[in-house]
């Protein structure tokens, strides 16, 4: 149990540090590992509303949006026709999802937003790690007509922000992490297996490891009626059957949904 206890508390302090690496702010441009039609495109048959599969939750219309390694936003989509068939604040979440996956992944490991979950409560070895990183104030700037075209005018920014739920994953060629992709716009356990779908229609699941042994940075529902995870790395449960899903995607762990 206490080598259990160091462990986090190492992992703990390594990812404070990484916040400091993605700040926010202008950035030149970067190697992006997807276009914009090939994430319109994982992104529109991963959704129930665009004609794809059941993921849990609302099955509404979401966002997508993906980061290079360097943390510059580079693609910014959306499932539906126009920009408001979707929570309009799911935009700058899924960014922000994307840059926090991305800046808390590396070469040998990686971790989802889901897997900081349960670490970033209070009293545990991450808790305040949501004020490390504000989000850039340039999230909601721009022209709202370009939000989610090749245009949008976070594309060659850095979005900041952390966030600690489901929704994020590192994107993994043969080589390491090419980049960050995070969905929003459902519960945060649907967006887990929506952002689960795309990564793997994009070919970018190369993932060589992660908190879990056998489903690396998948979504663990081991939270107790205490509220703590068993494992540190656990997520909550959300209210439809988003944990059934993610178990026959390979995309979770850890039982049946509440529904």
């Amino acid at each position: 149990m206490a080598a259990r206890d160091s462990a986090r508390l190492r992992l703990g302090a390594a990812l404070v540090g990484a916040v400091f690496l993605f700040k926010p702010g202008a950035a030149g441009a970067a190697d992006c590992p997807v276009t914009h039609e090939q994430l319109v495109k994982a992104l529109k048959a991963s959704v129930k509303a665009a004609g794809g599969p059941k993921n849990g939750g609302f099955e509404n219309h979401e966002w997508a949006g993906v980061v290079a390694r360097d943390g510059t936003v580079c693609a910014v989509a959306f499932s539906g026709d126009k920009p408001d068939d979707q929570w309009p604040g799911s935009r700058a979440v899924a960014m922000e999802k994307a840059s926090t996956a991305n800046g808390f992944s590396v070469k040998p490991m990686a971790l989802s937003t889901a897997n900081l979950f349960a670490q970033a409560q209070p009293g545990q070895s991450l808790y305040g790690l949501l004020q490390a990183s504000p989000p850039s104030p340039e999230a909601l700037a721009g022209d709202a007509a370009q939000f989610g075209s090749p245009s949008d005018p976070m594309i060659g920014k850095r979005i900041g922000g952390v966030v600690v739920f489901g929704g994020g994953l590192a994107l993994y060629d043969d080589t390491g992490v090419v980049g960050g992709l995070g969905v929003s716009g459902d519960t945060s356990c649907a967006d887990h297996n929506v952002a689960w779908r795309m990564r793997d229609a994009l070919g970018l699941n190369k993932v060589p490891a992660g908190v879990n042994p056998n489903r690396k940075d998948a979504i663990v529902f081991d939270l107790g009626v205490d509220g703590k995870s068993a494992s540190g790395f656990g997520h909550v449960k959300c209210a439809g059957d988003e944990a059934d899903i993610a178990d026959e995607l390979a995309a979770g762990v850890g039982g049946q949904s509440l529904k």
